[in-house]
């Protein structure tokens, strides 16, 4: 059942872009009758009357319907009346304008359905992308890059297949078999060749059904194995070029082309298994076919010989049986592309069928700015089953440097991931200007917030549209003056470009200072309310980041701020500090308080600078 439904909910994608369907499937029906029309039905006077030298007629033994054998009788009268030079002409006319129509048809109908595959994968990359984008951040903890990046380019490529070929060879084949039946039964009708000719071929070709599917089953497994293999080598990929430095300073080369080498031999292997089923599949529906035609041919010609059978009508017959070969064989491989691509939509179906655990509340209020103050209210926070948080009570007004420090591990930037809502908590509350998170929208909610990170992250785009991406319609007055309160002005204008300069991908042509500074100068830029500084000067040097701190001593003014920081130096001003320990709030005040009261921040203190 999952399967069909899956099937059902791949070809959905093809709904918006019915028109171009349909005319597709109008074109295929065009090409295929034309087809027939001149490889076969021209055929019967051809071989008969000129090469046999032999009338068209209708057996008398025939029974049809009074209108169809008055049509068709005409037909053959007018045909056994032509001159052979006239009827010569009129075939060989006939047969060159069939062929020119259903060569334009086969043209449009495969442009069609090959711009409605591309149609469809493009839209399959958008749907995925724009899910993957909704998608909260435990799912991201979860899950390897690559395989993701897989599923946008491996899987939806394989969807493009089951499109561009095998929909278009279902539809069409299916057609082709369709009117090679209805030209077979007219033949066996007009020209009473025995029933159990076409009985013989009915009977043993269903055979070929039983080795198709079975393979078929066993390439949708190895499918699947494929797509979780390309996956593994994604993330290879991806982790060896985000990581080239450590790769390079710990000269790791070789370690890492010999993990790409085992897993991509791997895929090679599945690949072959999938490649050496597929190419079975046609020559066995082939030998099955051919061996039904042979029996048929054999039967039909002793009737030819003894008179028993019109010739024309027989090679007809016969090039109807033979051109049923190349449906079946499509059909067949059909049957293997579909296997593949059901996989790959089982594995996309499954990704858009994830629900965000953070999400709007169907009545979220709006947040318009900042006025009061954040509430955190016996607040409890666990990742899966590892309790991080527990009973956290805080008030912060607006306009208070809250500093929060601790060991590592104790749960500091889980708390201020909290108040984004990256995380949702798993007790308690949080609440801002007196309205609990959950009920303010996402969008409201983060747009009074600005972060800078532990981890700088940077797009493979200018400096210029770094610093603005939370604000792009920014001008660049705006962002220079940014980018000079994060001093980051002076190296910016050093660079080959300045500010329409490319950072290189996650900033790789820049320092990790520099990288810093812009991602200060983005949070600047934004002008939020709110700010939460993660280590927001661990990569700075003395002087910049003795810089950086005093442009941020003017930014935090009027605002919230958040400060995570191991260099406790940092921290010395704010208006309170918060140190966590084992997960709860061991104490709070000031930095002066702190250290009269002699406990932990004041050990942390003291190990800090005698080291």
């Amino acid at each position: 059942m999952r399967k069909s439904n899956d099937y059902r909910r791949l070809i959905s994608f093809v709904r918006p872009h019915r028109g171009m369907f349909v005319s597709s499937v109008f074109l295929m029906l065009s090409s295929s009758v034309l087809d027939k029309v001149a490889s076969i039905g021209l055929i019967i006077p051809f071989v008969s009357i000129l090469i046999a030298g032999r009338r068209i007629e209708m057996p008398a033994e025939v029974n049809l319907p009074g209108f169809v054998s008055s049509f068709v009788q005409a037909v053959f009268s007018y045909l056994n009346s032509l001159e052979p030079l006239r009827l010569l002409n009129l075939l060989v006319v006939s047969m060159l304008v069939a062929f020119l129509l259903k060569g334009i048809s086969s043209f449009f109908h495969s442009y069609l359905m090959n711009k409605l595959s591309l149609r469809v994968v493009t839209d399959i990359k958008n749907i995925i992308y724009r899910k993957l984008l909704r998608l909260s951040l435990d799912f991201y903890s979860k899950s390897r890059a690559g395989q993701l990046v897989s599923r946008i380019t491996y899987d939806a490529g394989i969807v493009q297949n089951a499109v561009a070929e095998g929909l278009r060879d279902l539809i069409f084949e299916s057609v082709e078999l369709i009117v090679l039946f209805f030209a077979i039964t007219s033949i066996i009708l007009v020209f009473g060749i025995p029933g159990y000719l076409i009985f013989i071929m009915l009977v043993i070709l269903p055979a070929v059904a039983y080795p198709v599917v079975r393979l078929g089953k066993k390439l949708r497994s190895i499918s699947t194995s494929a797509q979780k293999k390309m996956g593994d080598v994604n993330s290879i990929l991806y982790e060896t070029f985000s990581g080239i430095r450590i790769v390079k300073a710990f000269d790791m080369a070789s370690y890492e082309e010999e993990k790409f080498r085992k897993e991509n031999e791997g895929f090679f292997r599945i690949m072959l298994k999938s490649a050496k089923r597929m190419m079975a599949i046609s020559p066995i529906s082939e030998y099955v076919a051919v061996v039904a035609g042979m029996i048929v041919i054999f039967i039909g010609v002793k009737l030819v010989i003894t008179g028993e059978l019109n010739p024309g009508a027989f090679i007809a017959f016969v090039g109807c049986l033979l051109q049923l070969i190349k449906p079946f064989k499509r059909l067949s491989k059909v049957h293997g592309i579909n296997q593949q691509a059901l996989a790959a939509a089982t594995r996309i179906f499954e990704l858009l069928d994830k629900e965000p655990t953070v999400k709007d509340e169907k009545n979220a209020v709006r947040l318009e700015g900042f006025k009061d103050k954040i509430v955190f209210k016996d607040v409890r926070f666990k990742y899966d089953n590892h309790e991080v948080l527990k009973n956290i009570d805080l008030n912060v007004l607006m306009g208070d440097v809250i500093a929060i420090v601790g060991k590592s591990g104790v749960g500091k930037t889980t708390l201020v991931n909290l108040i984004p809502r990256f995380y949702d908590v798993t007790g308690g509350c949080i609440y801002i200007d007196g309205h609990k998170i959950k009920d303010i929208s996402l969008s409201s909610l983060r747009n009074q917030i600005g972060i800078v990170a532990q981890e700088t992250v940077l797009f493979n785009d200018t400096v210029k549209a770094n610093i603005s991406y939370g604000k792009i319609n920014a001008t660049s007055e705006e962002i220079e003056k940014a980018a000079r309160i994060a001093n980051a002005d002076g190296f910016i204008e050093k660079l080959p470009q300045k500010y329409l300069t490319l950072v290189g991908d996650r900033g790789f042509r820049l320092s990790g200072g520099e990288k810093q500074r812009l991602a200060i100068a983005r949070a600047v830029l934004k002008n939020s309310p709110i700010l939460i500084l993660d280590e927001a000067t661990s990569q700075l040097d003395s002087e910049s980041e003795r810089l950086v701190q005093e442009a941020f001593d003017h930014l935090i003014e009027g605002r919230t701020v958040f400060i995570i920081a191991h260099r406790l130096s940092t921290v010395k001003h704010a208006s309170r500090i918060i140190v966590l320990d084992e997960g709860r709030i061991a104490e709070t005040g000031t930095h002066q308080e702190l250290i009269e009261k002699g406990g932990l921040y004041a050990k942390l203190c003291n190990l800090q600078f005698q080291s």
